[in-house]
């Protein structure tokens, strides 16, 4: 096996230049930007992984040479059946030999001959012992002379044994888009096991180029079975080739097996990758924001209660009177001196043994029903009373609920670490069905200090520019799975998101051109003052820009309290990036670092004050103009791969009425 060595590749920071810009503009047909001039793979080794000592399939399938110049090499490769043929090997039937010339025969020659003769004569007993017993042929006994009838020598029966054949497996490990054929040998394990698809395998074997004209140029001739997990057909869900997504989110711990899904969650892991390398790689600290909170991070939004109310030990509420039968505490305790002293009384006089051991009895049971009414009295002491039912108390001492968004806390460290960012889940209690947005969505948040508007949208549009540039550039393989797959255009529309300038317009503006027009009606009227829908906003990407569009300065109540007022009172620093055939995909504002304008947006929206005090207070000490921006992580996702709803594009969604693992 080859010397074991690291296999990790480091991606490279995503870069056009001029010939590159060309070959985008050109336009002719989807083109697809490859890393592969980074990976400097020996031409004749394979790459074993650190830590389990096999070869992933990338590093033999993704080579230039699609894996020939490892052919001879021995691999140990694990992965699971994607698609299983079982052939059956022609069988060998030997030459006759040729018999000698007849010679004359030596002594030896005829007593070889007749050990033949004999060994014949014996193979035929059993006929003519058949023979004897049709006949009715029997042997005299003793003096009576009776006949006994032979007795068959039975022999056990050999169970025919399965004609000689090769299985045919397509194996898949996760690590790209291809899968290695593999063959196995009826004589180096059962093919019956190996064949269902889903069978997981690790298996040690010899490289080698395939005889036939498929499109697989290589394939591993296994010689030795390391591991073998079988597969129950008739309950395993993949059996079935081709289920729809919808169907796959009933079984989200096996979809990731399929093709399409393994696809995107490499997509999504880049662009994680690419969102740390972009904001390390420009000045930025990561930030862990928390997911439980006391504020709204936009005011009124529906969010999802944290309590230990109803936990295990408030499944039964108590009832106000905690008294057990009627029997207070002081009651119990007296009765349980007086049957002490009963006890006390019998074992002295030791005339009434039943009366001793029932006044025992009576003694332990008092005992037990003084303790549970303790540990009633306890938790009252801290317990939350609603109406007339008593709860155990609050694990919290404030209401809380799980975070929708991190821009508040995020902002507390923007003033005083700088430039930020934070990566992760954000939860709404939306009961509608959306398919872009489910009750658990992963956000990036950036906070920059010292930064305006300008700089925010800036910033976003490098952001968004350098993912768009990471995908085609890392993603090679599964862009074309996607381009062949699920989206045609899904390769042009990351390309353009590259090449094409982005139109910025004020909401006021965006207003004027969308009344302007006449050769369609929007459902809903647009005034001055109503948030844009996404109808509004896909008409000004795809029929009048045709291009990605930033909307700012929009009405102040329409966006969150902590959005900077602008001059004309009447709108806020804010914006929204919206790109063709999608929508929405990033949002940001200059945030509100005055705090007599920020105490009377917090007024006039009506806001628990007690909530944000401690926002409030960064404004009160050293307080700085400070900008920033979130993108839904799983929207650029969706954006990226074509995908129609959101939950494909997220490895366990969770939605109204549905969490299944």
């Amino acid at each position: 096996m080859a010397p074991s060595q690291e296999s990790i590749v480091a991606p490279q920071e995503p870069k056009l230049d001029s010939q590159e810009h060309k070959l985008l503009a050109s336009k002719k047909e989807p083109e697809m930007v490859s890393n592969e001039q980074e990976q400097h793979l020996p031409a004749a080794a394979a790459l074993v992984s650190k830590y389990s000592n096999r070869v992933a399939l990338k590093s033999i399938l993704e080579r230039g040479d699609g894996g020939a110049g490892l052919v001879g090499e021995r691999l140990v490769i694990g992965g699971w059946v994607k698609s299983s043929m079982e052939v059956v090997k022609k069988e060998h039937v030997p030459s006759p030999q040729p018999q000698p010339q007849p010679q004359q025969q030596s002594q030896g020659d005829h007593k070889s001959q007749d050990v033949s003769c004999v060994e014949i004569f014996q193979t035929r007993i059993p006929l003519f012992r058949s023979l004897i017993k049709i006949l009715g042929g029997g042997s005299s006994g003793g003096a009576g002379g009776g006949l006994y009838p032979a007795r068959d020598k039975f022999e056990p029966m050999i169970p025919k044994q399965p004609p000689p054949s090769i299985a045919y497996l397509l194996v898949s490990d996760g690590s790209c888009v291809a899968s290695l054929q593999v063959t196995v040998d009826s004589s180096v394990a059962s093919t019956r096991q190996l064949l269902p698809i889903g069978t997981c395998i690790l298996v040690e074997g010899v490289l080698k180029q395939t005889t036939g004209h498929g499109k697989h140029s290589v394939e591993l001739n296994v010689e030795k079975i390391l591991h073998l997990g079988t597969v129950d057909q008739d309950s395993y869900p993949l059996s079935k080739k081709r289920l729809p997504l919808e169907n796959l989110r009933d079984f989200a711990h096996f979809r990731s097996r399929t093709t399409t899904v393994a696809s995107v969650m490499r997509i999504r892991s880049a662009l994680t990758m690419a969102t740390h390398t972009f904001f390390q790689n420009n000045g930025f600290l990561s930030v862990q924001v928390p997911i439980i909170t006391t504020a709204d991070g936009e005011g009124f939004s529906d969010k999802f209660q944290v309590t230990t109310v109803f936990g295990k030990e408030g499944k039964e509420e108590l009832t106000a009177s905690v008294d057990t039968e009627g029997a207070g505490l002081d009651v119990v305790k007296a009765a349980i001196k007086e049957k002490s002293s009963l006890v006390e009384q019998l074992k002295r006089t030791e005339s009434n043994r039943e009366a001793l051991a029932a006044a025992l009895q009576d003694l332990r049971k008092t005992n037990q029903l003084a303790s549970q009414i303790e540990a009633k009295e306890k938790v009252k002491s801290r317990a939350t009373v609603k109406g007339d039912k008593v709860f155990p108390e609050e694990f919290f001492s404030q209401k809380t609920h799980l975070t929708v968004s991190g821009h508040l806390h995020l902002e507390s460290f923007a003033c005083a670490l700088g430039n930020v960012y934070s990566f992760g889940p954000r939860f709404r209690a939306n009961r509608k069905d959306s398919a872009k947005e489910v009750a658990e969505m992963w956000m990036v948040e950036a906070q920059m200090a010292f930064s305006q508007l300008e700089d925010a949208m800036n910033c976003a549009i490098d952001y968004f520019k350098f993912l768009c540039k990471w995908i085609l550039q890392n993603c090679s393989e599964d862009m074309k799975f996607v381009l062949k797959r699920i989206d045609k255009t899904s390769i042009d529309r990351i390309q353009s998101m590259i090449l094409y300038p982005y139109e910025k317009i004020s909401y006021m503006d965006a207003v004027d051109i969308l009344k302007r027009v006449t050769d369609r009606s929007f459902e809903t009227k647009l005034e001055w003052g109503v948030a844009l829908t996404a109808e509004h906003l896909s008409y000004l990407t795809d029929d009048v820009y045709k291009r990605p569009v930033i909307v700012y300065n929009h009405p102040k109540g329409t966006k969150p309290f902590y959005m900077r007022l602008n001059s004309d009172g009447k709108t806020v620093a804010s914006f929204d990036m919206v790109v063709p055939k999608f929508g929405t995909i990033i949002r940001g504002s200059q945030s509100e670092e005055r705090i007599d304008m920020l105490n009377t947006r917090i007024k006039e929206l009506g806001l628990p004050r007690d909530q944000y005090e401690w926002y409030v207070d960064l404004r009160r000490n050293g307080t700085v103009v400070h900008s920033g921006f979130s993108l839904g992580f799983d929207l650029m996702v969706l954006f990226s791969t074509g995908l129609n709803d959101v939950k494909d594009a997220i490895p366990f969604p969770r939605s109204y009425g549905r969490v299944n693992n």
